[in-house]
C-alpha cells in the first residue's frame, strides 16, 4: 500500500535539503536584505541570556561542529544575526523544544523555566518581524480537476453520474493530496479519456442515445462463480450497465425456514449505498415435489457504468442461530443465489439532466438555443462566459444543423465542447499581477466550493459573486455555514479526512482470511462509515479538535458494534453511540485506521507509530535505509511476542534512532489486531501496550496514550493545521506561510480549539482569499538592491 508523506514541517524539509525553488530563495533573501539589521548592545545581551543557558549547557554537548547530532550544528545559532539568517533553522529547534523531542531520552533537560525563556524570546522577536511584513499569499498553478472534481463537478453542472475514478488515470499526489495543482498534469491518454467522456456524458445528459430494442437479461449466480457469499446473508457482483435507464432485478432464493420464521427485508446496494429493500417471505413452500425456490422482483434505475451490487438479508437474526455447515442448507435456510439484470427499460421518471440542461424549448429559436449555451458556459467555466466564447460555442449549433442534425444534437456538440475547454478542465486565476492582491470573487467562490465540495460553486455563490459580495466577511461566512450543512460537504469528509487518515486505502487493503475469517466488503463499509460520520459530525458540531484524540462517542450500527465487542446497539442504521469502556475512544482505535495501518497478515508497530508521528504530532522520521532485512513472520506470537522481536530490531544503532520514537507509539496499538479488533494476548504472549510519548510522558495502556496525546493538542493543532491548509490552498506550504499557520493556531486555541473555527480561519487567511505572480520574489529583491 503505498504511503502518503507525512505532516511534517516543510520548514524542516527545505532547511536540511536546499532544495528551495528559486523564486522562494530570491524571496528570502529580499526579506532579509529588509530586516536584517544589527541588534543593539542590549538586545545582543538579552539574546545571549534567553539562548545560552539552555544551549551552551545542553544541545553544544551533541549539536556542535564536530558531533552534528541529527544533522544540526547549533554553533551558528549562538550569533544573534542568526535570528534573520537561520530562521528556518530556528522555526526547527522551536518545534523540538516546545515538543520535548530535545533533548532526548537520557540527556537531562534544562529547567523548563529556561526553556520557557529561550522560547518565549525567540517568538516574541519573529512575531515582532512578522508585524512589519505583509504576509504573503504565495501564488497557485492552474489547476487541473482530479477525477473527484471532475466527478462532482459533472454531477452538479449536468445531472450526470460519471465514474470519472474508473474511466480516468490515478491522479498524482503531493504533499499527501490529490489536489495539489502542480502535480496534476494532463497527458495524451488522459486527455484522450477527456474527449472520449465528454461525448459519453454530454449524450447522457439529454438522454439523446435510444435504447435497445428488446431487454437483455445477464444473470449472475453462485453456480458459474459469478457472485461471491461475502457472509452468512450477502452476496456481491459486478455488472456493467451500458444504458441510464430502469432494470428488473431478479433475485433467486432458493431455500426454506421454519414455519414460524419471520418475513425477512431483502436489499439492494450499489457501490455501497443502499437503493431498494423489501419484504420476503421465508416461511416453507407448497412445491413438495421441488427444491424450494422463490423468486422476488424490484424495478430500480441505474446509471451507466460499472457498478458493485450487493444483495441480502437485513436484520437477519435467524441466520445466526445456524451453524455454518446449514447457512446455504436449502432445507433450513433460505438466502439469496442468483441475481439477474434485465433491461433497460425507458425511465418512468423524467430525465433531471434535460430539465436541468433545457431551460426552454430549443424549437422556439437562436435566442432560447443562446440562453442554454450561455447558462451552461456560466456555471461549466465558473464565472460568466465572454462574448467570442459563447459565439465559438454557438458555432457548434450551426455546424450540426447544417449536417441534417436537430438543434439539440448542436447543443449536446456544444457540451462536447465545453467539456474538453481549459476553462472547463482547470481552474485558471489571473495571474498577471504581480503584487498580492485579492482573488476575483469567481475566483473566491471556486476556491470556496473546491475546498469544502469538491465541486464547482453553486447559484447562490456565482449569484454573490456578480454582485462583488462575496469578499464581504459576514457574507464569505454566513456561505461558509451554508456549505458546511450542506450534504455537498461529505465530500470534505471523504477525501480530505480519507488522505489525512488514509482510509481511502482500505479499498484495496485485503486481510488474510485464514487468519481474519470476519473480514468482509460488508464489514470494510461499515468500518468507512463510521470514520466518515464521525468526521463529519466534527466538522458540523464544531467539536473541539482534542476529540479527534480522544472522543466517548463513536457512530454504530449492530454489526460493527458487535465486532467491537459493544452490546445494546441494534439494527442495521449508524447512529452516535456513547462509549462507556476505555477500549476505545478518538480516531485512533477506529478499525478504519487501524487496518490501513496493519498488514495484511498481522499488526506493524512501525506503520501505526509512523502513522502518529506523521498526522498527529507533526513529527515525522526519514524513510528507512535500504537492504532492511523482514520480520520473522513465523515468530511472531509463537517463539517471542512482537515487541520482543522489535526491541532486537532497535538494538542495532542504525535502526534506533527512529524505531525509539516509532516503536513506543505502535505498540500503544497492540491491543488491536490487523482488523481492529480489541485482544490481550498476542498469541502465546500477553500484550504490552505500554510506552513513552517523543516528550518523555510514559503510558501503560492505549487510554492513557490517548490522554497523553491530547496533553499534547497544540502539537496536534499545529499539525493539523498544515494538513488543512495544504489542502485548501492545493499547493505545499512555503516558509512564509509560517506566519498564517501560527496565527490560525492561535486563533482556534483562543476559541476551544472548535474544528469549524480551523475551517473559517483558514478561509479568512490572506493565502487563501490573496494571491500574486511569481515574479514577485524577484522583483522585491531587484528593489531592495536599488535601495527602495
Amino acid at each position: 500500500m503505498p504511503r502518503r508523506p507525512a505532516c511534517k514541517s516543510n520548514l524542516f524539509d527545505r532547511y536540511t535539503s536546499n532544495k528551495m525553488s528559486m523564486p522562494h530563495l530570491l524571496r528570502l533573501a529580499g526579506l532579509a536584505a529588509l530586516i536584517s539589521v544589527p541588534l543593539s548592545a542590549a538586545d545582543d545581551t538579552a539574546y545571549h541570556a534567553a539562548v545560552d543557558p539552555v544551549f551552551k549547557n545542553t544541545c553544544f554537548g551533541c549539536h556542535n561542529p564536530q558531533l552534528s547530532s541529527g544533522g544540526m550544528n547549533i554553533q551558528v545559532f549562538l550569533d544573534p544575526q542568526s535570528l534573520t539568517k537561520n530562521r528556518d533553522g530556528w522555526e526547527i529547534i522551536l518545534q523540538k523544544l516546545r515538543t520535548g523531542e530535545m533533548p532526548p531520552q537520557g540527556i537531562p533537560k534544562p529547567p523548563a523555566e529556561k526553556v520557557h525563556a529561550l522560547t518565549s524570546y525567540i517568538q516574541a522577536h519573529f512575531d515582532d518581524l512578522d508585524r512589519a511584513i505583509k504576509p504573503d499569499p504565495g501564488t497557485v498553478v492552474a489547476h487541473r480537476l482530479n477525477r473527484v472534481e471532475y466527478r462532482n463537478t459533472i454531477r452538479d453542472l449536468l445531472g450526470v453520474e460519471f465514474q470519472a475514478d474508473k474511466s480516468f488515470p490515478t491522479d498524482d499526489s503531493g504533499f499527501g493530496f490529490d489536489n495539489i495543482g502542480s502535480v496534476l498534469t494532463v497527458s495524451p491518454l488522459l486527455m484522450s479519456k477527456y474527449i472520449a467522456a465528454a461525448g459519453r456524458i454530454s449524450a447522457r445528459a439529454l438522454g439523446s442515445d435510444p435504447l435497445p430494442k428488446k431487454p437483455i437479461e445477464i444473470e449472475r449466480s453462485n453456480r458459474t462463480r459469478s457472485i461471491t457469499r461475502l457472509d452468512r446473508s450477502t452476496v456481491e457482483t459486478t455488472f456493467r450497465v451500458d444504458f441510464d435507464g430502469d432494470y428488473d432485478l431478479r433475485f433467486g432464493l432458493p431455500g426454506e425456514r421454519a414455519a414460524d420464521a419471520k418475513p425477512v427485508t431483502l436489499a439492494l446496494w450499489m457501490d455501497g449505498n443502499l437503493i431498494h429493500k423489501m419484504s420476503v417471505e421465508t416461511k416453507p413452500s407448497k412445491l413438495v415435489y421441488f427444491d424450494p425456490y422463490s423468486e422476488e422482483h424490484m424495478r430500480v434505475h441505474l446509471t451507466e457504468g460499472e457498478h458493485t451490487f450487493r444483495a441480502g438479508f437485513l436484520d437477519d437474526d435467524f441466520v445466526d442461530t445456524l451453524a455454518k455447515a446449514d447457512v446455504y442448507n436449502k432445507k433450513k435456510n433460505k438466502f439469496v443465489d442468483t441475481l439477474t439484470f434485465v433491461g433497460p427499460f425507458a425511465p418512468t421518471a423524467e430525465n433531471p439532466s434535460r430539465k436541468k440542461i433545457l431551460l426552454c424549448d430549443p424549437q422556439t429559436g437562436t435566442a432560447c438555443v443562446q440562453r442554454i449555451v450561455t447558462n451552461l458556459a456560466n456555471h461549466a467555466y465558473r464565472r460568466p462566459a465572454t462574448s467570442q466564447e459563447i459565439a465559438a460555442l454557438m458555432r457548434f449549433v450551426t455546424l450540426a444543423k447544417s449536417q441534417g442534425q436537430t438543434t439539440e444534437d448542436g447543443i449536446q456538440l456544444a457540451i462536447q465542447a465545453m467539456l474538453v475547454s481549459p476553462n472547463f478542465l482547470f481552474k485558471i486565476e489571473n495571474r498577471s499581477i504581480a503584487a498580492a492582491h485579492p482573488v476575483s470573487d469567481y475566483e473566491l467562490a471556486s476556491r470556496i466550493s473546491y475546498f469544502l465540495w469538491s465541486s464547482m460553486p453553486d447559484d447562490q455563490l456565482l449569484q454573490l459573486a456578480a454582485q462583488n459580495k462575496l469578499h464581504d466577511t459576514a457574507t464569505l461566512d454566513a456561505q461558509v455555514t451554508r456549505m458546511l450543512a450542506d450534504s455537498r460537504s461529505a465530500a470534505f469528509a471523504s477525501n480530505f479526512a480519507g488522505q489525512w487518515l488514509e482510509t481511502r486505502n482500505i479499498d484495496v487493503v485485503k486481510p488474510d482470511p485464514k487468519k481474519f475469517p470476519e473480514w468482509n466488503a460488508d464489514l470494510r463499509d461499515n468500518m468507512k462509515t463510521e470514520t466518515r460520520m464521525f468526521f463529519e459530525y466534527m466538522l458540523r458540531e464544531n467539536r473541539p479538535i482534542s476529540d479527534f484524540l480522544n472522543a466517548r462517542y463513536t457512530f454504530l450500527n449492530e454489526k460493527l458494534a458487535k465486532f467491537y465487542g459493544i452490546d445494546d446497539v441494534k439494527g442495521p442504521e449508524f447512529r452516535k453511540v456513547d462509549l462507556t469502556t476505555d477500549q476505545r475512544g478518538g480516531l485512533l482505535t477506529q478499525a478504519a485506521v487501524l487496518t490501513v495501518s496493519s498488514y495484511p497478515s498481522r499488526t506493524s508497530v512501525v506503520l501505526r507509530g509512523k502513522f502518529i508521528l506523521d498526522n498527529i504530532l507533526g513529527s515525522p522520521v526519514p524513510p528507512p535505509p535500504p537492504d532492511i532485512p523482514a520480520l520473522d513472520e513465523s515468530a511472531t506470537g509463537k517463539s517471542a511476542s512482537l515487541r520482543q522481536q522489535m526491541e532486537k530490531h532497535r538494538a542495532d544503532p542504525a535502526c534506533s534512532v527512529c524505531h525509539n520514537k516509532m516503536d513506543p507509539l505502535g505498540f500503544s496499538l497492540e491491543n488491536y489486531n490487523a482488523i481492529g479488533q480489541w485482544r490481550t494476548m498476542d498469541g502465546s504472549f500477553p500484550v504490552d501496550s505500554s510506552g513513552t510519548l517523543p516528550n518523555g510522558k510514559s503510558f501503560s495502556t492505549p487510554s492513557e496514550m490517548r490522554a497523553a496525546l491530547t496533553s499534547a493538542l497544540p502539537e496536534f493543532l499545529t499539525c493539523l493545521t498544515q494538513k488543512v491548509m495544504t489542502y485548501a490552498l492545493e499547493r505545499g506550504l512555503e516558509s512564509y506561510d509560517a506566519r498564517t499557520a501560527a496565527a490560525i493556531e492561535k486563533e482556534v486555541a483562543a476559541k476551544d480549539y472548535g474544528f469549524q473555527t480551523l475551517i473559517f480561519s483558514v478561509v479568512h487567511s490572506a493565502p487563501f482569499r490573496e494571491s500574486r505572480s511569481e515574479t514577485t520574489a524577484a522583483k522585491t529583491v531587484a528593489e531592495v538592491h536599488r535601495g527602495n
